[in-house]
Formats: C-alpha cells, sequence, structure tokens
C-alpha cells in the first residue's frame, strides 16, 4: 500500500509541474509579449553612413543625408528628443511605451539577442534607434549562461545581497560595488539593470527582504543611492523598485496595501526619496500591488505629483513585468513604459489615442523620457561592449563587501579562531552555502565558496570524520540534496534539505579530535511566496537539537561552539543563542561567501557590520504581524504574469486580498521603542573584535542644517572600523511621535589601537519634520530636540540638545 501511495503521489506531483509549465507558456502565448507588433523590424540590421557637416563627423541615423538636430551629439538633450519626437508616427510611439522582448530569458528570439534579459525598449530601425536591453540584477546581473549561437557562458557575478549590503553602513564600499556591478552591466551590453530594491522590511516573513535593505528609510536611501550612483557612473542604467509598498510576495498582483498618508511619508516613501534625490535613476520601476485602492501603475499621485513634481525625479517609470491593468489610465498617470510589453497593451493603447479617450500629449511625454534615456545610453553612442567583464577583480569586491557587511552577534572568547588548526562543521549548509535569494534576484554564478572551502583556503583543516558523517547523511537521501534547476523551479519548489544530527558515537570523538566546533544554519527565500513561522522564522526541531548537542558535547570536551547564520532575512534567535559561543550572522554573502566567512572567524578582517533591522524575541512582537499573511500562501502561476480588477469587498481576504497597516510609522524599532519591547538583537547592533569610545560631540545649527561632529577612538587592541548613528528624539511633543529616529550615519576608516578620528555629519532641518495629515505638508515642531550618537538603537554614547 506504502508502494502504490508513493507512486500516486509522484504521479500527482508530476501533473502538477506539467500544469505549471502549460500554466506559464499559455500565459506567454495569450499576451504574445514578443511576437507580432515587433516582429517586422525588431532586431532588423540596418547599414548607417557616416557623414560631416562643418568639420563634424556624425551618424547618419535615418539615412536622409543631412545632419538632423537629434543626430547631432553636440546639441541638448531636450532639443534632440523634441526632434526625434516630431518624426515619429503615432504607431512608433505607442511601439516604444510598449516594450517587449520576453523571448530571450526563455530561450526565443534573435541570434544577436542576449541571452537571459527579460525585457527590452524597441527599437525603431527607420531612425537608428537601437534595441536597449534590460535584466534583474539586485545582487548581480542574472543573464543565461548559454545562448544561440553563443559560445561564451554570461557567467556573472553574484554580489552580496541587499541586507548584507546595507549591514556595512558604509555608501563609499556600497558605491564600489554598485561599479563593479555596472561594469558588467555594460560589458555584456545591457542597457539598464532592474534593482536596486528599496522596499522597506515591514514584516520579516516577507520573502523578498532579502532583495531589500532595511527597516529604516535613510539606511534605505542612503545605501541604496550609493548602490545607483555606482552603476550608473557606467553610462547604464537602474532601476529602483517596487515603488511602492510592495512589502509582501502574498498575491503581490492584486494586493491592495491600506496605509496612512503619514506612514507613506515617513517611511514607505522615504527612501525612494533620497535615492531621487540624491542619485536621480534613470527608471523607477512601479510595483504591482495597489495602495489605498489604486494600482499603483495607475497613481497618478504617485507616479506624478509625488515622485516627479514633489521630488524632482526626471527620469521614466516602468511596470513591473505584465503589470497594471489599464494601460492609457496607467500612461496618463505617469507609467511610461510598459514590460516586457503585450499585443493587447498595444492594441488597447491604439485605439484610446485614434478616439481621444489617450491625449496624444500624454503619450508625447512618456515618448520624450524613454528618448532621453535612449539617447543617454552606451549603445546609442556607438560603444562596443566587449562581452567579457573582468569577473576575477569584481570577485575580489565582493569577498570584501561581504566582509564588512557581517555581523557578529555574540563573541564570549571564541573568535577570532587563532588557535585552533582542526575545525568541525556541522550543519548541511557549511559544505554548501547559500549565496543568495531566488527569482529576479537570483545570479547565475561560476561557482560558489563554501564555508568548507573557505575555511580550508585559510589553512585550516576541516574535520574528517564531521564531514564522512556529512556525507553518508547526503547520500541517504540524495533527492532531498537535488536542487531545483530554472529560475522558476527555484521560485515553486523550496530547497531544504533535511539536517544532520550526528549520533553519540559520532559526536564524541569528533568533540575530543576538533579543537573547535562551527554549526551553521541557512535559510533560503524569493520571490513569489513568503516565508514561514515555523521552520524557518523559528529554527527546527533537529537545528535546536543539533545546536544544544554539538555545544553539551564540546563544551564538555572544553571546546569553543561558533553558530554561522547563512540566511537572507531575519531569524528567531532568542531561545537558543545563550548555548554557542560566538554568532556570526554571515547573511548571504555572493560567490565569495565561504571566504568572506572566513576572513572572519580567523582573524584577517574585524568584523564591523551592523544590523539594519532589529532582531525580535518572537516574530509575534512585531506590530506588522498582526497584519501580514502568515500562510506563506504559495505564487499562482496562472497569475504570476497579469494584474487583475479587486474582488468585491465581501470576498476579499484580509492579509491576501488587502492588507491594513494599522502599525502606522511603527516599523521596526520605531516600534519596539515607543512600547518598550525587549528584543534579542537591536537595530544598528553589531560586535567587534576591539572596542570603540565616543568623545569631543559637536552640534552646531544654522537656518537650514544640524552640523555635527563626534570623535571615535579605537581603544582596544586591534585594528577596526566603528559605524556612529545618529539618533534624533523630541522628548517633548505635542504630537505621537517615535521615540527616536535615525537621521544620518557615518563609518570611521580602519582605525588602529588608540587611533582617532572627526567625524562630520550633516543633518537638513527638514529632515525633522513630520508628516502633518491635516494640512498635508511637512511640519517642523519647535522645542528642543536631543541629538544622540549610538552605536546601536539601545547604545546611546553621546547627548546633546538643540532647540529649533
Amino acid at each position: 500500500m506504502k508502494k502504490f501511495l508513493r507512486v500516486l503521489l509522484k504521479v500527482v506531483l508530476a501533473i502538477l509541474g506539467l500544469a505549471v509549465i502549460v500554466a506559464i507558456v499559455a500565459a506567454i502565448y495569450i499576451n504574445k509579449n514578443f511576437l507580432n507588433i515587433d516582429k517586422k523590424d525588431k532586431f532588423s540590421k540596418i547599414e548607417i553612413n557616416e557623414l560631416s557637416s562643418d568639420g563634424y563627423t556624425f551618424k547618419d541615423l535615418n539615412r536622409n543625408g543631412a545632419l538632423d538636430i537629434y543626430e547631432d551629439a553636440r546639441q541638448p538633450i531636450e532639443a534632440r528628443v523634441n526632434d526625434l519626437l516630431s518624426q515619429m508616427t503615432l504607431e512608433e510611439k505607442i511601439r516604444l511605451v510598449k516594450g517587449s522582448g520576453m523571448g530571450s530569458a526563455i530561450g526565443y528570439g534573435p541570434k544577436d539577442g542576449i541571452p537571459g534579459a527579460v525585457g527590452t525598449i524597441v527599437p525603431i530601425p527607420r531612425l537608428g534607434l537601437p534595441t536597449l536591453y534590460l535584466s534583474d540584477g539586485p545582487a548581480g546581473l542574472r543573464l543565461s549562461t548559454f545562448g544561440k549561437e553563443n559560445k561564451n557562458p554570461h557567467y556573472c557575478t553574484a554580489f552580496p545581497i541587499g541586507s548584507l549590503l546595507a549591514s556595512t553602513w558604509n555608501t563609499e564600499l556600497v558605491e564600489q560595488v554598485g561599479v563593479a556591478m555596472g561594469n558588467e552591466t555594460r560589458e555584456y551590453g545591457i542597457d539598464v539593470i532592474l534593482g536596486p530594491g528599496a522596499n522597506i522590511h515591514r514584516n520579516p516573513l516577507c520573502g523578498r527582504n532579502f532583495e531589500y535593505y532595511s527597516e529604516d528609510p535613510v539606511v534605505t536611501g542612503e545605501i541604496g543611492a550609493a548602490m545607483v550612483n555606482g552603476i550608473e557612473s557606467n553610462g547604464v542604467g537602474t532601476s529602483v523598485k517596487h515603488f511602492v509598498a510592495n512589502n509582501q510576495e502574498t498575491n503581490r498582483n492584486n494586493n491592495n496595501a491600506i496605509v496612512s498618508d503619514r506612514a507613506m511619508r515617513e517611511i514607505y516613501l522615504k527612501g525612494f526619496e533620497i535615492i531621487v534625490r540624491k542619485s536621480q535613476p534613470w527608471t523607477i520601476m512601479s510595483s504591482y500591488n495597489l495602495v489605498n485602492g489604486t494600482h499603483v501603475s495607475a497613481s497618478k499621485d504617485l507616479l506624478t505629483d509625488i515622485v516627479r513634481n514633489d521630488w524632482g525625479f526626471e527620469g521614466l517609470v516602468m511596470t513591473d513585468w505584465f503589470g497594471g491593468t489599464n494601460p492609457p489610465v496607467e500612461l496618463s498617470a505617469g507609467n511610461d513604459l510598459f514590460e516586457p510589453g503585450t499585443r493587447n497593451q498595444y492594441k488597447t493603447l491604439l485605439k484610446a489615442a485614434e478616439n481621444g479617450e489617450l491625449a496624444e500629449a500624454d503619450i508625447d511625454t512618456s515618448v520624450k523620457r524613454i528618448l532621453s534615456l535612449i539617447l543617454n545610453s552606451q549603445k546609442m553612442k556607438g560603444y562596443k561592449y566587449s562581452d567579457s567583464p573582468d569577473l576575477e577583480a569584481h570577485a575580489q569586491v565582493t569577498r570584501n563587501s561581504a566582509t564588512e557587511g557581517m555581523v557578529l552577534l555574540k563573541n564570549k572568547a571564541a573568535l577570532p579562531m587563532t588557535e585552533a588548526k582542526n575545525v568541525a562543521l556541522f550543519g548541511v549548509f557549511s559544505y554548501d552555502f547559500i549565496a543568495g535569494g531566488t527569482g529576479s534576484g537570483d545570479v547565475k554564478e561560476a561557482y560558489t565558496v563554501s564555508l568548507e572551502e573557505g575555511l580550508t583556503n585559510m589553512g585550516y583543516q576541516v574535520n574528517l570524520a564531521a564531514k564522512d558523517a556529512f556525507l553518508a547523511h547526503k547520500a541517504a537521501n540524495a533527492k532531498a540534496f537535488k536542487k531545483p534547476e530554472g529560475t522558476l523551479s527555484a521560485m515553486i519548489n523550496s530547497y531544504n534539505p533535511p539536517e544532520f544530527i550526528p549520533s553519540e558515537g559520532q559526536l564524541k570523538p569528533i568533540s575530543e579530535e576538533a579543537d573547535i566546533a562551527i554549526i551553521t544554519i541557512g535559510r533560503n527565500s524569493g520571490e513569489g511566496k513568503d516565508r514561514l513561522k515555523e521552520n524557518d522564522f523559528d529554527l527546527s526541531g533537529n537545528e535546536q537539537k543539533l545546536i544544544e548537542e554539538v555545544c553539551e558535547k564540546f563544551h564538555a570536551a572544553g571546546k569553543k561552539v561558533v553558530v554561522v547564520l547563512n540566511i537572507g532575512g531575519v531569524i528567531e534567535t532568542a531561545s537558543w543563542k545563550d548555548q554557542p559561543d560566538a554568532i556570526l550572522l554571515a547573511w548571504q554573502g555572493g560567490q565569495e561567501g565561504g571566504n568572506s566567512v572566513a576572513d572572519i572567524l580567523s582573524g584577517a578582517v574585524n568584523p564591523s557590520g551592523k544590523l539594519p533591522m532589529t532582531f525580535p524575541k518572537t516574530l509575534e512582537d512585531h506590530a506588522s504581524s498582526a497584519n501580514f499573511p502568515m500562510g506563506g500562501v504559495p505564487m499562482d502561476t496562472r497569475s504570476m504574469m497579469a494584474s487583475k480588477e479587486a474582488k468585491p469587498e465581501a470576498e476579499q481576504i484580509k492579509d491576501v486580498d488587502y492588507t491594513k497597516y494599522e502599525e502606522g510609522i511603527y516599523v521596526g524599532y520605531r516600534h519596539f521603542d515607543k512600547n518598550n519591547v525587549d528584543v534579542s538583537y537591536p537595530f544598528g547592533y553589531g560586535l567587534s573584535y576591539t572596542s570603540f569610545g565616543y568623545e569631543n560631540m559637536n552640534v552646531n545649527v544654522n537656518d537650514k542644517t544640524i552640523n555635527i561632529t563626534v570623535s571615535v577612538k579605537n581603544t582596544g587592541e586591534v585594528a577596526g572600523k566603528e559605524v556612529v548613528e545618529i539618533f534624533v528624539a523630541k522628548p517633548e511633543t505635542m504630537i505621537d511621535r517615535p521615540v527616536q529616529e535615525l537621521k544620518a550615519f557615518a563609518k570611521t576608516p580602519l582605525l588602529n589601537p588608540g587611533e582617532s578620528v572627526e567625524l562630520s555629519l550633516n543633518i537638513p532641518v527638514s529632515d525633522l519634520s513630520y508628516w502633518n495629515e491635516t494640512t498635508s505638508e511637512w511640519t517642523l515642531e519647535e522645542g528642543v530636540y536631543q541629538i544622540c550618537a549610538a552605536a546601536s538603537s539601545r547604545d546611546k554614547r553621546l547627548t546633546s540638545e538643540i532647540n529649533l
């Protein structure tokens, strides 16, 4: 009977897998997103002559034998755009706003396409405008490692995940990562990379938190702006996403986020605002979800009134893939580009333009934004990409940045491992490190360094008895250790191999032979579904047992135990953190992750990362947990590529069809501080192998800026870096406001023992304002403010007062 049931289960799973494939293929076929409309001239080869005029050599893009204004790179972009626009037909304009090109991502497409690119801005050969390519990329380009008649595999560097980069609190370092990522973008022929992600960590269970930076908008904005500036320094574009309030994967296409104006302005919009003001990205991606009853892609308030009129955004807005429901309304609202473009969208837009429902002036506005991007692109400037970026150099960038973003949560004289030689590794992910999350945030890297490899490279001996025991466990569970292949498969099927707990007979001799034990706890998540509390946020029973038994045996032998967290999002730590001697939050450090961890464990690098979010004692301690989908509903493949109209109110399901952000502005540490909730590890927390002293804090205020200086001294015995966090509080307030809010931060250079540095930080006075919902404007409350220099949200070192 059992055998029959197993066979039946296999048949059912096979049928379900086939159904998923059929549903996706059908969705693509129905949308006809890369067929018909652009087939006649898409990717067409055209001969462009070079001519001279008044000693100036130019490309005769439209082959009319004359120098048009748009062909003259000496002219202002605005004049060139207007000239181009005047030469375009209505059909060409609509084809331009309707993107295309999903075929390259699934193997369809031209011989000269870029394998794995997920969309394009379509060419207009008649005017000499080239195809521009778009690719996923929050943690590195996501291209295919093969292509039609392309023998050069497009391996890309897997950089650290967003949460790790935010943990560096180092904008200069993040910009360097962006420079490397932008170089790969340019050299592989991609014109716009779809990232970074700038959504707020509202709740730990969001499946894509690993792509995003922080629970705090200032950290999000500053790190995000640094990434954009680095990438775009290469002459390629970014698409900051997912704008806005896209804080859950459950029913992401149709979920209605019900958010107060104040929470939107102070929390969910603020990070995007900082990025726009400090980096002026080429594009922003509108999110699938609704905000207060309107799809973001159709919200004129968000896309035009706020982003453009309030913030001064100059770029274009594109949909998320297959997002939106009403193209004419969305284009009029300020959504300029529809990706990856469908035949129905083209027909709908053309019909609306012809019958007067869609004003041609609105079409022209969007077309001009797209033309500006095209004219600024490397392809329009004739750049010949090499198809061969310096992956070796970029691997060093990812190793260095990953090391700086790892957070030492606990250390009771266990680290660095200066005396240990023989290291016993426990936990299945010690031997198979997780480089990054799944879905569009994944990268097809050439390799991933495991913790085992990293320690070996550093000169440690990996205990063979512990390794052999693991290998035997893996062989006995071979099917469970087989990873899902392909992006879609990884989105649907979680890789969660069974944990290995050595027997008493195995563990005792290992504890006697090895000098130290390392237990790796792994977690992965990604696009398409949210995480679960059981066996995900909380450790599984086997993981708890593994930590307990390894600690018991090694401590009995007088040996230390270190836990390494190879995770993409926050997990529960309060129930077990007292057992090991040290805990290192390694995050997911990209392809060099094992080497980066070994750098920290060995002492080659002193940890300097700090938490960009809070680690609560329990999931329920988060206020947002009262209004978040706790069921981890899997992605519905039938609707994954399309939004749809809302259900009748009576049929809507709480936290699935709508989510009330009842916590308002009290997200993360703002909530924990306001309600005096004890936490496992506070926002901004992180240990070092040395210690630091803060002194000589000076605060001066003029009409527009608060100028702060503070000295930091390395008071320990090891060189290291320190992050100074500036929190602002208003003890005597007439409004409901957080106890304190982060307003600035800075990181020291590497300080030798006894060395000091003076840091200078500036806060615009306007940043102390709150969003007044009565007047719909930013309002500065007069009175006394406290300016605190802190090592974390709950470790204040120096305080000064100012009167505004």
